[in-house]
């Protein structure tokens, strides 16, 4: 198989095999479990993986805004992480918000993170071992020596690009994306009004994994996103509050090399909530030329 743009994809045996390592005290290596349910953790998670809640740990509740610097710096450090870890990240709902996660340590500026291709339920179903141990470990000192504000952008900076020449990707699913509803079956953020905000192409974020949710292949994945023919031009991803449209980064940005891709953190939960904000409903539309360079 040909090579994704970077490596940053880590498979269940090379987890399984490091095992030991992981449950060390020693920084090196991390293992994180960011499940969409957070109870599953405590169900069987990978032995030597700490929990993320990502509702209360890495966004901030009454923002509703990405976490502190300052937090951000103590919950990494409280897990024994320094700016040298390999963070490794996996989830369930084919790696959602462990993706999420990974975009927030690069937002962060942190150099060595990684995503189990096929998160928590393909690491059951190879029957590799689980455990219902919380692993414990010695707090450290991180600091953050970087923030990255090239890979996201606020609503503002959206509706100026709406009229330029830039790529915006709706990943959430076609009824979302058309406004027949507002959110997937069984999720409500309380959003007023339903459609995508103008110009966006919908490609839906699932079409870039498997049914057994690892990554498609890199020939795989550039036929997804064929529309968009210019890796060098501006692309922004949004879906609903952030999670999907993490995975959809990840995949552009890290996988495939698309050199500027940029997350709209407050999705449609913002746009959609906001008076004035221009929005259009029904179905999908071809997607306009990518700007040539």
């Amino acid at each position: 198989m040909v090579a994704y743009t970077n490596d940053i994809l880590v498979s269940p045996e090379w987890v399984k095999n490091r095992l030991d390592d992981i449950r060390d005290d020693d920084p090196a290596l991390r293992l994180f479990e960011v499940s969409v349910d957070t109870d599953v953790y405590a169900e069987g998670h990978i032995p030597g993986a700490f929990a993320l809640d990502w509702n209360i740990k890495l966004q901030d509740p009454k923002t509703f805004d990405v976490p502190p610097r300052d937090d951000f710096e103590t919950l990494l450090g409280s897990y024994g992480v320094t700016p040298d870890t390999t963070v490794i990240l996996y989830g369930d709902m084919k790696n959602w918000f462990a993706a999420y996660a990974y975009w927030l340590l690069k937002y962060y500026g942190h150099e060595d993170v990684r995503l189990v291709n096929g998160g928590r339920e393909y690491w059951i179903k190879q029957s590799f071992p689980l455990s219902t141990e919380r692993p414990s470990v010695a707090e450290r000192t991180y600091t953050v020596t970087d923030v990255n504000d090239e890979i996201r952008v606020d609503r503002e900076t959206v509706r100026d690009a709406l009229n330029g020449d830039v790529s915006i990707v709706d990943v959430r699913s076609p009824e979302e994306y058309r406004g027949e509803v507002l959110a997937p079956p069984g999720w409500n953020e309380g959003v007023q009004r339903g459609g995508h905000i103008p110009g966006a192409i919908n490609i839906p974020w699932n079409q870039v994994v498997r049914e057994d949710g690892q990554f498609k292949s890199l020939s795989e994945l550039q036929a997804v996103y064929k529309s968009i023919t210019d890796t060098g031009a501006e692309t922004i991803v949004y879906c609903r509050i952030g999670e999907r449209s993490a995975l959809a980064w990840v995949v552009l940005h890290e996988l495939l090399g698309y050199e500027c891709v940029r997350h709209y953190y407050g999705s449609w939960v913002e746009w959609g909530n906001t008076v004035g904000a221009p929005i259009e409903q029904g179905r999908y539309a071809d997607a306009k030329p990518s700007p040539q360079s």
